[in-house]
């Protein structure tokens, strides 16, 4: 018996170690064995299951294989726009961890790291085998950890030690939470993981929030004329906790975050083709466009009868500003734009932008307002 454990971590070492005998030895329901499985040892049990009908036997021995260096240049090409997103986040998520004993791991939808952040010690190699850019850790290749759980499971989730599936991997303890993309896709996942550490279930929450900020940095990665904070009438805005649609300049929907496609029924499913906001709110899509910079949020109705508040944010490139511009203002405000464009581009040089737009320089100085030196 460990004596360093207070007695609920041994009672719950005990019982998990019930629970692996029934389902892994003697073939029955961790549930027989635990005196408490609840429901959140069900998709551990569903992993576990999953493994056996691989062939995998909890003994065998892990080599923690790296991917091919081609596949690996691949992996990360096709993951450009997630390590982006991720990037950022992650060093922040490693300063808050540093002192828990804990490191973040980043992989694709497919299981394999992509990234790593915090205090890792490379002279434990049970450390250094799971943090290499490239190493496989699917369930698939490593069995049930929290990486391939929330994968498989595509919700946030907790695993201690022997929740584990394979011997080699029971010094683990880890917390898993799976990254959507801008379309509503799972695009990879985000875990934080301990070795021989003292069991930190509140992490889960932890790493679902931290999941959370990569998703909107995804979401706002797209190129869009039109951001949309929406949130529950009373509800605070202007946090993570926002649901963003971003929408290029004619109105379709370019990203969403997951807590938009939670609040909005027509984005719970992610779309084969474009959607446009007009079949999102029932009002004319126009006038989201007007509220674009105004101060405060106003309400606006969905087809459901349900309302959110919603904050317009003008935003992208300056292409998309003059699309949304066009659609705001007065025909004379536009033009001014246009010219105010013009000369940015030509780096202040007012003559080239009036060639440019084929107008005279008198005119570009008149519509700007600015005074023709001498």
């Amino acid at each position: 018996m460990n004596t360093l454990l207070p007695p609920p971590a041994e009672q719950r070492l005990r019982q998990i170690g019930l629970a692996r005998r029934a389902v892994l030895v003697e073939g029955r329901h961790a549930g027989e064995a635990m005196l408490d499985s609840g429901p959140e040892f069900g998709w551990i049990e569903r992993s576990w299951h999953r493994c056996l009908a691989n062939g995998q036997r909890p003994d065998q021995r892990l080599a923690f294989d790296v991917i091919p260096a081609q596949a690996a240049r691949r992996t990360e090409e096709a993951n450009h726009a997630l390590l982006q997103a991720a990037r950022p986040v992650l060093e922040k998520l490693g300063r808050a961890i540093a002192n828990s004993r804990y490191f973040a791991i980043l992989t694709d939808a497919q299981g394999v790291v992509i990234d790593v952040n915090g205090l890792i010690d490379r002279g434990d190699p049970r450390a250094h085998l799971i943090t290499r850019i490239g190493v496989d850790l699917s369930e698939r290749a490593v069995g049930t950890t929290a990486i391939g759980a929330a994968l498989a499971e595509l919700r946030p989730v907790w695993l201690h030690r022997g929740e584990h599936f394979f011997d080699d991997t029971g010094m683990y303890s880890c917390a898993g939470a799976p990254l959507f993309g801008p379309e509503g896709e799972c695009v990879g996942m985000l875990d934080l993981t301990g070795i021989d550490a003292a069991e930190r279930p509140e992490l889960k929450h932890l790493v679902s929030q931290w999941a959370r900020s990569i998703e909107n940095a995804l979401a706002l990665a797209r190129p869009h004329a039109l951001l949309l904070r929406v949130n529950w009438p009373g509800r605070t805005m202007g946090g993570d906790g926002d649901g963003l649609v971003c929408l290029d300049g004619d109105g379709r929907l370019a990203s969403a975050n997951p807590t938009a496609r939670q609040m909005i029924s027509q984005l719970a499913a992610p779309a084969a083709a474009a959607q446009h906001c007009a079949d999102l709110f029932a009002m004319p899509w126009e006038m989201l466009f007007d509220a674009a910079g105004r101060k405060g949020p106003m309400e606006v109705p969905l087809w459901s009868g349900l309302t959110l508040q919603v904050l317009a944010v003008p935003c992208g490139t300056p292409d998309d500003q003059l699309a949304l511009d066009a659609k705001r203002l007065p025909l004379k405000d536009l033009q001014t734009a246009l010219i105010r464009k013009a000369v940015d581009e030509a780096r202040g040089n007012v003559m080239q932008a009036a060639r440019v737009l084929g107008i005279s320089r008198a005119t570009v100085y008149r519509k700007l307002g600015q005074k023709k030196g001498r």
